[in-house]
């Protein structure tokens, strides 16, 4: 298998968004120049050329990784348990871009939200010769039955939003990353209040938009919102609990529809969405009733976010999220330093960033979102301190190779 291939499964269909490059084919069939005079010991060109650049990365993964290196490439399989949507895509294009900025193979799967499609990809993980997982969004119980195996294996795993745990027992040597979902509502709520009627004289009067506890992330953000209530700076003026997941924005427009005639006009200051797959549908049913008087602030971010943003600017004030592109570079630079056999801390979570519509101009989306948002994207310093990485990304720069995934082969 080449230094640089992506494959992508999507419910079963392979897509190749490039061919493996095969290196070894210039050293198997050497150029020879009969009619030239035979070059010096040291002169040759070539080798002169090669010898300036210095070694290419997969000499050095074999200093730095020899473990992994034992089949002569080192192999990481990115699964991400959602739907194909703008968060997946974003996550792989980070975890593969950075992985093949240090001369991995990095093969990308999507389960589609799909349990028991996800158990069939993670089950073929276990089975190839892997030498790192990064394994994205999963219940504690389910993500731990399907990484047990790999575990076992011997393979490296970093995970995102999951944390496997069953019975009372998780896994060892396994690094769990996360959104800080605490920072997230509290940055979000903190948005809310700031633009409410109130201001700081008054609790900011908000409908909060839930799910029945079980949904860990949501659970987190939920408690947040609970003690703004205790500090005296939120007053819950309703509660929305929204079950349909299946179709997330229709069960959001008809929940809200429902209980906007109950709230007369400027009775409520803001709609608190702590989940941006309801965000959309929220915004629409306030824009439908004619509710301007009601702000909305969400947690997450989308391209149809931001189109819906833009649409209801008047409405949908604001988004708190984190960069997903970031995450998944963090996460492979993670597996990366495992391999090399650096020590890291078992939890990490990231930071969350406050993206204001008014801030938006009309050709933003997720890929140049960093052109509004200061710091948007911003790695440097996380889990990129280390001597050998700089040397790999130096040697893989240097030579001939597939460029790194863009947003659109991703689509």
């Amino acid at each position: 298998m080449g230094l640089n291939s992506i494959t992508i499964i999507h419910m079963g269909k392979r897509y190749f968004l490039a061919v493996a490059v095969f290196l070894a084919f210039f050293s198997l069939f050497p150029v020879s120049f009969g009619s030239c005079a035979k070059p010096e010991a040291g002169t040759d060109s070539v080798s002169a050329a090669t010898e300036r650049k210095g070694p290419p990365a997969r000499v050095l993964l074999q200093n730095f990784m020899p473990e992994a290196m034992a089949d002569d490439v080192v192999k990481i399989a990115v699964l991400v348990n959602q739907k194909a949507g703008d968060n997946a895509r974003q996550f792989i294009e980070g975890c593969v871009t950075e992985g093949r900025s240090m001369g991995f193979t990095v093969d990308a799967f999507v389960s589609g939200g799909d349990e028991a499609r996800c158990r069939e990809i993670a089950a073929g993980i276990a089975g190839a010769d892997y030498d790192g997982v990064i394994f994205a969004y999963g219940d504690v119980g389910f993500s731990y039955d399907i990484l047990r195996p790999m575990a076992d294996r011997g393979i490296r795993i970093v995970t995102f939003e999951a944390l496997p745990y069953r019975d009372g027992r998780s896994i060892g040597g396994l690094v769990t990353t996360f959104q800080d979902d605490y920072g997230l509502a509290r940055l979000s709520l903190e948005a809310l209040i700031s633009s409410s009627l109130g201001g700081d004289r008054r609790p900011a009067r908000v409908i909060r938009v839930g799910c029945a506890p079980g949904i860990t992330f949501l659970d987190r953000r939920a408690w947040e919102f609970a003690q703004m209530v205790n500090e005296g700076r939120i007053e819950e003026a309703g509660v929305v609990m929204l079950d349909g997941l299946e179709n997330p924005q229709a069960a959001a427009w008809d929940a809200i529809a429902a209980i906007l005639p109950r709230f007369p006009r400027w009775s409520v200051d803001a709609l608190w969405v702590p989940w941006d797959e309801f965000a959309g549908g929220c915004a629409e049913a306030l824009a439908a009733a004619g509710r301007h008087d009601i702000k909305l602030v969400s947690v997450g971010i989308s391209n149809e976010d931001i189109r819906l943003m833009h649409r209801h600017r008047e409405i949908w004030i604001a988004s708190v999220t984190v960069d997903l592109r970031l995450a998944g570079t963090v996460n492979m630079r993670m597996i990366a330093a495992l391999l090399a056999g650096e020590t890291l801390s078992d939890t990490f979570s990231f930071d969350p960033q406050l993206v204001r519509t008014e801030d938006l101009g009309n050709t933003v989306n997720i890929a140049n979102l960093s052109v509004m948002v200061p710091d948007w994207g911003d790695g440097s310093g996380l889990f990129d301190h280390y001597e050998w990485m700089d040397k790999l990304k130096a040697a893989e720069g240097k030579y001939f190779r597939i460029p790194p995934a863009s947003a659109a082969e991703l689509q």
